[in-house]
């Protein structure tokens, strides 16, 4: 019978074939060009993100989008009139007209309503106006950035440096966060695109610290940011199950004896430091979130992008290995994109004892597992290892751990399959590599959001790596 991953499988082998760019290792995501004007909607039911239509120099949004996801909603457009009834509030409005009647009475709008293709648009500068009256709570709007909270549902944060060394800053929140995070020497910007983010009494934060010194809080075009300046390469961890944020030196630089400074390091922050090294951090896995940047990965659901699933899923195993003692990095710990000869280039020279590729599936159950399937060619001919079978001497390692971790996935009541195939970048890897690809759990897509769903497959995974950790480091 054949599985949804392998019928999965059987389409990324073709795409192979055919254009030479699957499976490129590299909710609430907008696929749209940066340039465009967007609005932000967060509420108890739903967080949300809107186009918004310029007309005669108003900034306008579909009235019918915003409430669609709140609450039952119907719309009927006649000639030069349009209502709508949410829940048990009617609206009348009229094309043209500044005037509108909700739930019986009139009021002003600050820019007339208009009515394009039985679609109604209202003004921005309204939506304070006229949302309270429709939605029967208070609506706040912060107009500069385009971000409409509807009701409390703010998320707050809390800041405290610690003076240790290395020194750290600690961000702690309300809720559960997952921004996208982009560094640049002296500078780590995590920017929240689907969390209702309000800032602290003051926006602009200064530390005592010659290393961490300053954060800023910033909103524009319906997100809202958090930079953090420093003196080094910062880093960021997550735990808590996502409501902390630690940002310190990055790892090379973390592991510095208390007397040697920043200054005296020979890593150029711009580049990145061998492992192998002395004085730097030797890890046990590379830990490779598929996709990122600008490849979004597969369309889990209109706001649930592949890509921000396995950064999320790469994030809680990096936190399961190290709290089992073993060290682990991630390839990418924000929103980018590498090649595929870099994921395996850059693996290549850290040399950790395994390689883990994470992929998301909309379909099937569980997890499939995958290790590379190399073409056939004759060794003992040549006097170098083809880079599509670097994996070659590896490939019995690599195997060996997929059957502990189907053991363990199978102590979990987590359906799985395990398959071979000729997929970059596994082929490229001269250590044990593998790759996982989780499917939903049965609530659905949304569960891939759930810190208990990604606690049992991230905690699976580490326990079986666990198991098969003096094998894996003798293969190295």
């Amino acid at each position: 019978m054949t599985t949804p991953h392998r019928r999965r499988l059987g389409a990324r082998v073709s795409a192979v074939i055919l254009a030479l760019t699957v499976w490129v290792c590299g909710s609430f995501v907008s696929g749209s060009s940066t340039d465009e004007k967007r609005i932000s909607i967060y509420s108890t039911v739903a967080n949300y993100s809107l186009s918004i239509t310029d007309r005669n120099g108003q900034g306008y949004v579909g009235l019918l989008e915003i409430l669609d996801p709140l609450g039952t909603v119907r719309a009927k457009a006649s000639r030069d009139r349009w209502k709508i009834r949410y829940n048990d509030v009617e609206s009348d409005f009229a094309t043209g007209k500044t005037r509108v009647r909700v739930h019986g009475n009139d009021f002003d709008l600050t820019a007339p309503f208009l009515l394009e293709g039985n679609r109604g648009l209202i003004p921005l500068s309204s939506l304070t106006l006229l949302l309270p009256r429709i939605l029967g709570g208070p609506v706040t709007y912060h107009e500069a950035s385009r971000r409409l909270f509807v009701g409390s549902v703010g998320v707050r944060f809390a800041a405290q440096i610690n003076k240790t060394v290395p020194p750290s800053l600690v961000l702690n929140f309300s809720s559960p966060v997952n921004p996208t995070v982009a560094t640049e020497p002296g500078k780590l910007r995590m920017t929240f695109k689907r969390e209702p983010l309000v800032p602290l009494d003051t926006q602009n934060l200064s530390f005592d610290n010659k290393i961490i010194t300053s954060a800023a809080y910033l909103e524009e075009n319906g997100t809202a940011e958090i930079t953090v300046n420093g003196s080094a390469p910062l880093f960021a961890t997550f735990s808590n199950d996502g409501r902390t944020i630690t940002i310190a030196p990055a790892p090379h630089l973390a592991t510095q004896s208390p007397n040697q400074g920043v200054g005296s390091s020979t890593a150029s922050p711009t580049e990145s430091p061998n492992p192998n090294t002395s004085g730097t951090r030797r890890y046990f896995a590379v830990i490779d979130a598929a996709h990122g940047g600008d490849d979004r990965g597969a369309t889990l659901d209109p706001q649930l992008a592949e890509k921000d699933v396995t950064l999320a899923f790469a994030r809680r195993l990096q936190q399961e290995l190290e709290s089992r003692g073993m060290a682990a990095m991630l390839l990418r710990n924000n929103d980018t994109n590498l090649s595929q000869d870099q994921r395996a280039s850059e693996t290549n020279s850290i040399r950790p004892a395994i390689y883990i590729c994470l992929h998301a599936a909309a379909e099937g159950t569980g997890v499939g597992l995958y290790s590379a399937l190399l073409p056939s060619g004759d060794e003992t001919r040549k006097t170098f290892t083809p880079w599509n079978r670097a994996q070659a001497s590896y490939l019995a390692a690599s195997q060996s751990a997929i059957k502990i971790l189907r053991t363990e996935f199978d102590s979990n009541h987590v359906a799985n399959h395990s398959f071979s195939a000729s997929l970059k970048p596994l082929n490229n890897v001269t250590v044990p590599a593998i790759a996982v690809e989780v499917a939903p759990p049965q609530i659905g897509v949304s569960g891939f959001n759930s810190a208990e769903y990604q606690q049992l497959i991230s905690a699976s995974i580490s326990m079986a790596l666990s198991e098969a950790r003096t094998n894996l480091e003798a293969a190295r």
